[in-house]
């Protein structure tokens, strides 16, 4: 069982020839309107590869929340933890240019009322998987892994976006996933004196909180490292349509393929796949691929080799 705790947004796409520089304005055909957040898209990519999924955070009253709540449904996610507050819900604007590369602005609103209360520990227990994101607040999120590792649940820490974490909260992790920018972050806020080369600060990081790190290397795959034990995992080979959202596809499958037993090479490699497949549409949580389509992709991907 998946347990998410994390952002819920509606998504304002704009699909642009190139991204604007600032103070510049750039015209656009049109705008799409779609589910969106890191939670929420991590929920459903666990849900759609298969994974029994609840998802808990916070939304607003409003229409914005009844379209997430359409696509949760629709992909099999159970929303029974998701509270309606009095702060609008999510709502991020992202603007895509024709080489796939995106440039995003978040308006937190409910999101910022998600308390880790909301997740009961009768749902914390050694069956289940936490994933966790840093776009709601972070004492809340850290409150949520400190407790799931206590009733002996999976942590799982997608830190993103990149932001300083209390002393000590990487004890509650079990599998940290972050891209190039966050493991130099956090590896520098560990005490790392050299930072520069995102494996040395994922293989750092390994060391440090006594977990397995992974370092998402967009084009060029991603590394793991448990302790001395490290893999390296290439990338599905695509021409990306839109990027947003390939990070979350990622998380959700690797938490899904832990969680249903996999070891770390197995889960990494469909979550590569998962990752290549998620640039092949428009949108974030549209984009995201289910279990045929994962399936059908992974001969395409050679398994992970030792780091």
């Amino acid at each position: 069982m998946i347990c998410v705790f994390g952002s819920l947004n509606v998504d304002l796409s704009f699909a642009l020839p190139r991204l604007p520089v600032p103070g510049e304005t750039v015209l656009s055909d049109g705008c799409t309107t779609g589910p969106g957040g890191k939670g929420l898209n991590q929920a459903v990519a666990a849900a759609r590869a298969g994974a029994r999924v609840a998802m808990h955070g916070c939304v607003g009253a409003d229409p914005f929340a009844d379209l997430l709540g359409a696509a949760m449904r629709a992909a099999g996610v159970d929303m029974s933890g998701v509270a309606v507050g009095t702060l609008p819900t999510g709502c991020a604007a992202i603007a895509v240019d024709a080489d796939g590369r995106n440039q995003i602005m978040v308006a937190s609103g409910a999101n910022r009322a998600a308390r880790a209360a909301q997740v009961a520990d009768a749902a914390l227990s050694p069956a289940t998987t936490v994933v966790l994101q840093l776009e709601v607040p972070i004492a809340e999120t850290v409150a949520l892994a400190r407790r799931a590792r206590r009733h002996g649940a999976r942590v799982v820490l997608n830190a993103a976006p990149a932001a300083a974490l209390p002393q000590g909260a990487l004890d509650a992790v079990d599998v940290l996933v972050v891209n190039e920018i966050e493991a130099g972050a956090i590896a520098r806020a560990s005490g790392a004196t050299a930072a520069a080369d995102p494996v040395a600060a994922g293989r750092f990081l390994a060391g440090r909180f006594a977990g397995t790190c992974v370092v998402t290397l967009g084009a060029a795959g991603a590394v793991a490292f448990t302790g001395a034990t490290g893999w390296r995992i290439g990338a599905l080979a695509v021409r990306p349509v839109d990027t947003v959202g390939a990070g979350d596809a990622f998380v959700g499958v690797l938490a899904a393929r832990l969680d249903d037993g996999d070891a770390l090479p197995a889960a990494l490699r469909w979550a590569g796949v998962a990752g290549g497949l998620a640039c092949l549409g428009r949108g974030a949580a549209a984009a995201l691929p289910d279990r045929a389509a994962l399936a059908a992709a992974l001969p395409g991907l050679a398994p992970a080799i030792p780091a």
